[in-house]
């Protein structure tokens, strides 16, 4: 028998997205292009493949034990391909998307596009946000280059590499009434505090770190972002624990203070995380390399 092998980038597109419309999308065809195409798949297979139901495309027993063969089929031919491939990153004039939670964006951003202006000023960032779910950023389907911040749950398509450890640190405004050049346990407790609400799931990181020393805290404010905490310690007798790069910025500012935690809170990784499909793209390596020399540096 004669196989198609346009229809494999088709049975891995439903497998990642379990919807018709989005697959249609990602792979630049019609609704009705991919319905023809399914059902092709599924008189080579002899086996109905993705059942419909209520919120998606559900893959039968057959087309979960056929996805990772056709997916390491595939990239095995994506490496061949790609890794001819040359990428001269001065003369490169490309868009590329990476999805960053708020933390990278403030630490590494800068770090970022400088090096990118330096030797690649025809290649175009968009920072797109990262919570907690790779799939909403396109890393797990590929259409984003990469995602930046701490990698949970990772599926097998997606590549994770270690980039840095953070540890964390506390900010006070400069003239606090009851701080001097340290903090006790007593002190952190008894104070208010100003809360960067992580996104998902991470939000368990510092809780569980004080938890683990025995450490209460008071929260006064939430906040979604690290640039509003300064704004709010400036003019209160509140206190934020943030992470040590983090607090070394604000340092600069005259109307606060950096102290060292009361207690050691631990670290947690910074992680990058990159569809298995870019393992030898010339341009994403070239790109990986840029954000790992970066974060070197810091």
């Amino acid at each position: 028998m004669r196989y198609d092998l346009n229809l494999l980038p088709v049975f891995v597109t439903l497998m990642e997205e379990r919807n018709v419309t989005r697959a249609a999308e990602r792979l630049g065809i019609t609704q009705p292009a991919l319905s023809n195409a399914l059902g092709r798949l599924r008189l080579v297979m002899r086996d109905p493949l993705f059942i419909r139901e209520r919120y998606g495309m559900q893959p039968t027993p057959m087309a979960l034990e056929l996805a990772p063969v056709i997916a390491a089929a595939l990239a095995k031919i994506d490496d061949v391909v790609l890794g001819q491939q040359e990428f001269d990153p001065a003369r490169a004039e490309r868009l590329m998307a990476i999805a960053s939670n708020s933390y990278v964006e403030f630490v590494m951003g800068a770090a970022i596009v400088t090096r990118l202006g330096r030797s690649a000023p025809g290649i175009k960032l968009r920072l797109i946000p990262y919570g907690s779910d790779l799939a909403e950023t396109g890393v797990v389907s590929g259409n984003t280059a990469m995602a930046l911040g701490r990698i949970v749950e990772a599926p097998d398509n997606v590549v994770v590499q270690h980039l840095m450890d953070e540890t964390l640190a506390c900010v006070v405004r400069a003239d606090h009434p009851e701080v001097g050049d340290s903090l006790s346990r007593e002190q952190y407790e008894r104070l208010k505090h100003v809360n960067v609400l992580p996104p998902g799931r991470l939000r368990a990181g510092l809780f569980q770190a004080l938890e683990q020393q025995g450490l209460r805290r008071e929260v006064a404010v939430s906040v979604t972002h690290f640039l509003a905490v300064p704004e709010l310690i400036a003019v209160t007798d509140y206190c934020s624990t943030l992470p040590s790069r983090i607090c070394r910025r604000l340092a600069a500012d005259p109307r606060l203070k950096i102290l060292p935690a009361p207690a050691d809170l631990g670290t947690f990784p910074v992680q990058m995380a990159w569809h298995v499909r870019y393992r030898h793209d010339p341009a994403h390596r070239w790109l990986r390399s840029v954000v790992s020399e970066a974060a070197r540096a810091l």
